[in-house]
């Protein structure tokens, strides 16, 4: 017989009734039945309950264990009497009666008990995470994870792509995002950069000539935590190909990332690829205050400033009279009551605006009437005409947002969703997806009036040279992201391959050509000797793992993570280091006041 185990946890059936066996796990709960002792024995795959009389040799010793006790058991298989059969349990139908116990590891007092769902504070999870991954939803959670990233794997090579890994220790390059710095102990003084992608070297491979490139990549990026995004490393689908135009990517992904969510997904709804709109960003930013939207909610944003324009309302009125400002509507279907518009009201409040405008429309016995205070000082022509704009009736309300756009787009956005949610207006049970393209490549920061990146630096811009020599702020990238029910899920682009428009985008940016020359030395390099025109894009693991686990929060799909503040509390990472790993760094840390 085995040392430790002849079957897992999930193995026995009536099928074995009557062998003797062998088990191995933890003790996931005790149960005194009048002296009768029930275990549930629990390991990676499953669960079955042993018991324990005191006719047996092994009772003193199964008394003496507690929760989360790893042990190994000997015993005979039994089968359940009807009455007592567990339908949940795929042993259900079997128990096994100990005959001989083994304690392989004794368990402390628990700072959070696996068995059960109790809620605890994260930071105590994460403190314990080893013991908050042996918790059943944690399991499913990571096993989901494995299983994911198994099936991009095989859907990859399925579509003739080769797996290639990329270095960890690299050079730093700006892609958006703050690096994690490397110092050199070999060159003092200099330093390495942990890669926030693999962007460069993928586009390298393309350059050496190998076609189709994938890898599940990690990346490292110094940012800010949010619950979707991890603030130090996360792992990717990272993909490029060559001789490809930007729809050419959509056909090659799309059926990758619908068939992980429909093998996924628990039966949900998943929008077929060829149904997945390719909306401009511009267009994204005015219907749905984001360029992520959740395509599940209807709800349409529009602008209707023409009908504020010279209105009584002088608060719209006024503003409309400054250049780059606007009106935005977002329609709501059946909230036509003052109740929800005073809630919706107070969460605009709370979301740092003054508050949202809103009319109503209601029957008054005499036809549609609309009311609130928006409709008293604009009167019943110019409301009218907002409704039938926005093809509202009875029952149904409008919010309006008013000033430059990027000041109330963010929460226009999010009170289209809070309102399409309260509303029961959202499909929940769907994965609806949809392609956000023509980026800006630059924006423009206010207070300076310094052009920099807004997206992507290797992006291929749209018109080439000629829309370079004009407006940077005009100049859209073949650019483009995957949206899924309000998360971006992929972003990607055809690169910019050609030595003269890649000076010439960095130079818009203030990247002088000796400066690209030493900062992009490899790419711009390998860009004399023959590039092929690519593209390609990455697909973020833990957010499409997040979406199919149900959860808003990333860290329930990552086996390790950082807390909010970046720190490893089991790890006690970060950490101070040594006076001798200083020395051999060439580092002293100056003390912070």
């Amino acid at each position: 017989m085995h040392a430790y185990r002849t079957h897992t946890c999930a193995a026995l059936s009536k099928d074995n009734v009557g062998d003797t066996v062998r088990l191995s796990g933890w003790v996931n709960r005790i149960r005194d039945h009048g002296g009768i002792l029930f275990i549930d024995l629990r390991d990676h795959y499953g669960v079955t309950q042993v018991l324990c009389d005191p006719d047996s040799a092994a009772f003193a010793a199964v008394e003496k264990v507690r929760s989360e006790w790893c042990i190994r058991i000997d015993g005979e298989v039994k089968a359940r009497a009807a009455e007592l059969v567990n339908a949940k349990l795929p042993t259900g139908e079997v128990e096994v009666f100990v005959r001989d116990i083994e304690v392989l590891g004794q368990s402390a007092e628990l700072p959070l008990m696996v068995f059960g769902d109790q809620e605890y504070p994260e930071e105590t999870r994460l403190r314990y995470r080893y013991l908050d991954l042996r918790r059943e939803a944690m399991q499913r959670n990571m096993t989901l994870r494995s299983d994911v990233v198994r099936s991009i794997r095989q859907r990859m090579w399925d579509k003739a792509f080769r797996e290639y890994q990329t270095p960890i220790i690299t050079a730093s390059s700006p892609e958006g995002a703050r690096d994690f710095l490397v110092p050199s102990r070999l060159h003092p003084g200099k330093f390495y950069a942990l890669p926030q992608a693999p962007q460069q070297f993928k586009q390298l491979i393309m350059m050496s000539g190998y076609d189709k490139y994938f890898q599940i990549a990690p990346c490292f990026r110094d940012e800010d935590p949010r619950a979707d995004r991890s603030p130090t490393d996360f792992y990717q689908l990272d993909l490029e190909m060559s001789f490809v135009t930007q729809q050419d990517v959509f056909d090659t992904v799309s059926p990758v990332i619908a068939g992980v969510f429909e093998e996924f997904g628990g039966g949900a709804k998943v929008d077929a690829p060829e149904s997945w709109p390719q909306i401009p960003y511009k267009e994204a930013a005015l219907k749905y205050g984001t360029d992520k939207p959740d395509l599940r909610n209807p709800i349409e944003m529009q602008d209707v400033s023409d009908h504020f324009r010279g209105s009584g309302f002088a608060i719209f009125a006024k503003l409309l009279e400054q250049d780059g400002t606007e009106i935005r509507a977002i329609p709501a279907p059946t909230g036509g009551s003052r109740k929800f518009c005073d809630r919706m009201n107070a969460f605009a409040q709370k979301e740092g605006l003054p508050g949202m405008g809103y009319i109503f429309w209601r029957d008054q016995g005499q036809g549609t009437e609309a009311a609130g205070p928006l409709a008293k000082n604009i009167g019943p022509e110019r409301t009218e005409a907002i409704r039938q704009q926005l093809g509202l009736g009875v029952g149904d309300a409008a919010f309006f947002l008013g000033g430059k756009p990027q000041a109330f787009q963010r929460v226009a956005g999010k009170a289209r969703d809070a309102i399409g949610e309260e509303l029961g207006l959202t499909d929940t049970n769907r994965f609806a997806f949809a392609w956000i393209v023509d980026f800006p490549i630059y924006e423009k920061d206010e207070e300076s009036g310094k052009i920099d990146f807004e997206h992507n630096p290797f992006s291929m811009p749209q018109g080439g040279m000629e829309a370079l020599n004009g407006d940077p702020l005009a100049v859209k990238g073949y650019q483009y992201d995957l949206a899924c029910n309000g998360y971006e899920l992929v972003s990607g682009a055809i690169r910019n391959h050609k030595p003269d428009l890649m000076l010439k985008a960095f130079e818009i940016a203030g990247y002088g050509e000796d400066e690209v020359k030493k900062r992009f030395q490899g790419l711009y390099s390998a860009f004399q000797y023959g590039a092929p025109p690519h593209g390609g894009c990455a697909a973020g693991i833990d957010r499409i793992v997040m979406l199919l686990a149900g959860t808003s929060n990333i860290r329930e799909v990552i086996m390790f993570p950082m807390n909010q503040r970046a720190e490893d509390l089991m790890m006690a990472a970060p950490s101070e280091a040594s006076s001798d790993q200083l020395m051999d760094l060439s580092l002293r840390v100056i003390p912070q006041d």
